[in-house]
């Protein structure tokens, strides 16, 4: 058996950075300590998920948020997904970026958000990450004594072409720090992390932010845990809380062995290119 236990913090994100990172640190350390190899926090976990707290919360590689993070990993000893944070580069450009860290602290991904959440519904939700946010454009799998696994980030599960491209790079696992709001994750959530683990047979795990109803965007919450077979392995709901699942890797092979999805792919006749990795 190859086993590897991941947590998904679903932490309340509220306007106050520095309350925001003392949850975020406090509740890595007991994820730890409750057995979890893998910590994942959910995107934007540091700020509301609005605009202007994006321009207001931005910070650098390297800044504050970075530096809780990569410290947190290292005092925790696990490999830490930490969510997504308003990240300026040096040109003055932001990006919805997730960065890795291994037990040491050392950073070892980073990945840009790629498909930019931009919704424009006559007479109902207006957002658009598009108005401050430039897209990524590399796609992140991630190196370690547990197997590969992908990082994308909320929208991003929304493509298929981006889970079967890292399926194709190895990955095990897809984990996605994402921020489904009340009309899409009632709808979307669970059949997006079940379609994607079954399509490439390897587990999903989604983190999302505890519901806040005083925000301008409420999350949906329950953050998710899926199997090769497109089976709920667990679930939260709206509250904060901590999602801990431990998964045998070993069994997708098995499933792949009994359903040949990857094996019977026609690439006579389609294909899927490799562009840019971090």
């Amino acid at each position: 058996m190859k086993n590897v236990t991941v947590a998904l913090i679903q932490m309340m994100v509220i306007d106050d950075k520095e309350k925001n990172l003392a949850t975020a640190r406090s509740m890595i350390k007991k994820a730890a300590a409750q057995g979890a190899n893998i910590v994942v926090l959910p995107e934007m976990f540091c700020c509301p998920y609005e605009n202007k707290s994006f321009i207001q919360n931005k910070e650098p590689r390297g800044g504050r948020v970075w530096n809780m993070l990569s410290q947190a990993a290292a005092e925790n000893k696990v490999y830490l997904v930490g969510g997504s944070m308003p990240e300026e580069d040096r040109e003055g450009r932001l990006y919805n970026t997730s960065f890795v860290f291994g037990p040491d602290g050392r950073e070892i991904a980073v990945c840009r958000k790629m498909h930019l959440f931009d919704i424009d519904v006559p007479g109902g939700q207006y957002f658009k990450e598009s108005d401050v946010f430039s897209a990524g454009d590399k796609i992140t799998v991630v190196s370690t004594e547990y197997g590969n696994f992908g990082v994308a980030i909320c929208f991003d599960i929304r493509f298929p072409e981006l889970s079967r491209l890292m399926a194709l790079e190895g990955a095990s696992m897809i984990i996605v720090p994402g921020a489904f709001n009340m009309t899409t994750g009632p709808a979307h959530w669970e059949l997006l992390f079940r379609s994607r683990a079954l399509d490439n047979q390897l587990f999903t795990f989604g983190c999302a932010p505890a519901q806040n109803t005083a925000s301008s965007y409420v999350s949906y919450g329950n953050s998710i845990a899926v199997s090769p077979w497109g089976t709920v392995l667990g679930r939260l709901g709206f509250e904060e809380g901590i999602l801990l699942q431990t998964v045998d890797l070993d069994e997708i092979e098995k499933y792949r062995s009994q359903l040949p999805l990857m094996k019977n792919r026609r690439k006579d006749l389609y294909r899927i290119e490799f562009i840019g990795y971090y």
